[in-house]
């Protein structure tokens, strides 16, 4: 259930949202198992020359760059799967986009469960909803 907010450089291009979205969907039920039936992800576009990368307009260098911010429940992923997934996305993004800048950013936010949520439901509600269901299937009598 993230949300996944990616800004690149270029013009607003729908065939190109549509191919980032799907590929960092791809990636993020991959590499942090999240289930992508409710994963969102918004795709947002700077003109190059408004975007600055050691002091030089990205425009200026030929170059692209990217940010991609992600929320995710804290503790629901290892350093090496957060690790191998920050690679991956650098990797599929410097395909798609060409010519990438290594100024380009992931960042994971691990926030806390009762602070998160989706639905007007926290993700640690809903863990607590499945644990009990668990316990109440668990002690229920068997027909």
């Amino acid at each position: 259930m993230p949300y996944i907010n990616v800004t690149v450089t270029g013009s607003p291009d729908v065939a190109l949202s549509e191919r980032i979205a799907g590929e960092i969907n791809s990636l993020t039920a991959t590499h942090l198992r999240k289930d992508p039936t409710v994963t969102a992800v918004s795709v947002n576009y700077v003109d190059p020359r408004h975007w600055f990368a050691g002091g030089r307009s990205l425009d200026a260098q030929r170059a692209n760059s990217f940010w991609l911010d992600i929320k995710v429940v804290d503790g629901t992923n290892t350093k090496p799967e957060l690790a191998a997934y920050l690679d991956a996305v650098f990797a599929a993004l410097s395909s798609i986009l060409g010519d990438v800048h290594t100024e380009s950013y992931v960042l994971v936010h691990e926030v806390p469960a009762s602070a998160y949520g989706y639905g007007g439901k926290t993700q640690e509600y809903r863990y607590v909803a499945r644990a009990m269901d668990a316990t109440v299937a668990q002690t229920s009598p068997r027909a």
